[in-house]
């Protein structure tokens, strides 16, 4: 069973749109996730354009790879690399730590994903 950087069981992140690298809507990991999309996080229109800016358009529909596009307020998995970039730039959006995986904790510090959290 996946744990989240809580150490509690790994809650799903969003099933609508349908996210996570298993496509199962868990920040969950596996064999070819080169990215590791661990963090699930509530879209803002900064992030979405600051990842358009590096290199990664999360905003435009792909159907040939059942991608909705996002908007500013689904929640996705995006990969920690990607996370700690915004964070840097100060760009990061909000994360659901109960449904952030135990492995971001790697490349993060608990104490800045705790300091972005989603309040309820």
């Amino acid at each position: 069973m996946a744990r989240n950087v809580l150490g509690t069981e790994l809650i799903p992140c969003s099933t609508s749109p349908m996210t996570g690298w298993l496509r199962n809507g868990c920040c969950d990991t596996g064999p070819g996730d080169v990215g590791l999309h661990l963090v699930c996080c509530e879209m803002t229109d900064e992030f979405l354009t600051f990842s358009r800016e590096a290199g990664n358009d999360l905003s435009t529909p792909r159907p040939e790879y059942a991608f909705p596009g996002l908007r500013a307020g689904d929640r996705w998995c995006v990969c920690v690399g990607r996370w700690k970039e915004a964070l840097e730039a100060g760009r990061a959006p909000k994360v659901i730590l109960q449904a952030t995986h135990i492995a971001c904790l790697e490349f993060v510090d608990l104490e800045d994903l705790e300091a972005h959290k989603l309040k309820p």
